[in-house]
């Protein structure tokens, strides 16, 4: 046990962390659903980039030096703007800067408001903050924006001819897409919104558990967990905001025509 409370897992605890896996896949092989490679190439995966992020961070932890989590954090973005573009098309150009962009103002502006107002730490970029923040808008944003995305693009691609209807009496591009748009944004808020129904409810999130092993006041806990929710809340709804509106303009050209 650490100065913190929590309980410290050796290697002998990861190994039987491990076992876990192994008879997971035993069962699958036992009942030959085929997730055998699976769920071994996906343990081997969490054991690797975990622990490789540990270091790394362990590393900008001690360096305590903007630029390098400045750095992580671009890192990160990219990563996760990569992930967010690949499910909604890799055929419609400018995706990729567009779901960055989207996603790095989202989290830029709400982790500024939570900084300044909220948080308050000593120095803005404090790694024990920054990073995990933005780590976890990072992860909900790419569900947002490919939800959103994906949503949008499939209902543009089957009502073309509704749209182009619209066109014709003169309605513009905008107009002619609002109502999918609404619904794209809608749709990829409903995780967030799922997750904040039940919360404490039917579900802990991995914060306020985490936070609860560590030793923190249950209250404190709850506390920060509300805070993340909203902070999920508010990005997720810009960042789809702002991805559905670029996506939008991609499917016109400049004589406000509908490109297929």
């Amino acid at each position: 046990m650490n100065s913190t409370g929590l309980i410290s897992l050796d290697l002998l605890d990861l190994m039987f962390a491990v076992g876990l896996i192994a008879i997971a896949i035993g069962l699958s092989a036992w009942e030959r659903l085929g997730l055998e490679v699976s769920l071994a190439i996906a343990a081997g995966r969490t054991i690797l980039q975990l622990l490789v992020v540990g270091y790394i961070l362990a590393f900008v932890f001690a360096l305590d030096n903007p630029w390098a989590v400045l750095a992580i954090l671009a890192v990160m973005l990219t990563i996760a703007a990569v992930v967010a573009r690949n499910r909604i098309s890799k055929k419609i150009p400018f995706v990729l800067p567009l779901v960055w962009g989207a996603i790095f103002l989202s989290t830029a502006v709400t982790l500024a408001y939570t900084n300044l107002l909220i948080i308050q730490p000593v120095r803005w970029y404090e790694p024990q903050y920054l990073i995990p923040l933005a780590g976890i808008v990072f992860g909900s944003a790419i569900n947002g924006a490919a939800i959103a995305g994906e949503r949008l693009v499939s209902t543009i691609n089957a009502s073309q001819l509704e749209i182009e209807t619209h066109l014709s009496l003169g309605a513009t591009p905008q107009q002619a897409v609002a109502q999918y748009r609404r619904d794209a944004i809608k749709a990829g808020l409903i995780p967030i919104l799922n997750q904040m129904t039940v919360v404490g409810i039917v579900t802990l999130p991995g914060i306020i558990t985490g936070q609860l092993l560590s030793g923190v006041d249950p209250l404190d806990a709850a506390s920060y967990q509300i805070l993340i929710l909203f902070i999920l809340a508010f990005a997720n709804l810009i960042t789809a905001i702002l991805v559905t509106q670029g996506l939008c303009r991609q499917f016109f050209n400049a004589a406000a025509q509908l490109v297929k």
